[in-house]
């Protein structure tokens, strides 16, 4: 079970049940837009800190709690893995959590009927909602985030935009002839007539 600790209620994700007034069967809908808490994404693509989050939320009053069920939207943002341009992408993802009542939560582990680490508790009226968004649209975002499915990247060579000159090539010398070509001119020097001529 997780540790207790105290909630601001002024928080954007932490969501007062009171209204519920723990009847089973009650319910109590939920839309707002939220700033995205910090570490919302990985490193190559994430939501900003402060960028809005909306949220579209069902409260359900029952036996052992409260049951949160809705869905997350948000624009995430980070850069193409290919040619590290620009990324944004839209996210909505589904969330569903229990939140047991503390008195139901504490009684369960006292009978050891809740075998369950990482269950979600009240702590009064007032639940969170933090780690049950991060926890739903982190793995949601994309691993590798393109610009687009065909970008085809950035020139292995000189690091210019591929997709700017589809026909952008660099010559490249066969390496043995580029050993022939040293073993030739130790000195690195190109062989010129006037060098032909002095030989003669």
């Amino acid at each position: 079970m997780n540790l207790m600790k105290t909630l601001d209620p002024r928080a954007p994700l932490v969501l007062d049940t009171r209204a519920l007034q723990r009847r089973p069967g009650s319910m109590l809908e939920v839309s707002r837009s939220v700033p995205a808490p910090d570490d919302l994404g990985t490193d190559v693509i994430a939501i900003r800190a402060g960028s809005p989050i909306d949220l579209d939320l069902r409260l359900e009053s029952v036996m052992e709690g409260v049951l949160v069920s809705g869905s997350v939207r948000a624009q995430a943002q980070g850069a193409c893995v290919r040619c590290l341009d620009p990324v944004t992408e839209a996210i909505e993802v589904p969330i569903q959590e229990l939140f047991a009542y503390a008195d139901r939560a504490a009684h369960h582990q006292e009978v050891g009927a809740d075998d369950d680490e990482d269950q979600r508790v009240l702590e009064g009226d007032l639940l969170d909602l933090e780690d049950v968004v991060r926890d739903a649209v982190v793995p949601a975002l994309p691993f590798q985030p393109v610009c687009d499915e065909n970008c085809p990247g950035l020139c292995s060579e000189c690091g210019a935009h591929l997709a700017d000159d589809p026909s952008h090539q660099h010559e490249i010398i066969d390496p043995r002839w580029a050993s022939l070509q040293q073993l030739a001119n130790p000195d690195g020097s190109s062989t010129t007539e006037d060098d032909e001529e002095k030989r003669n």
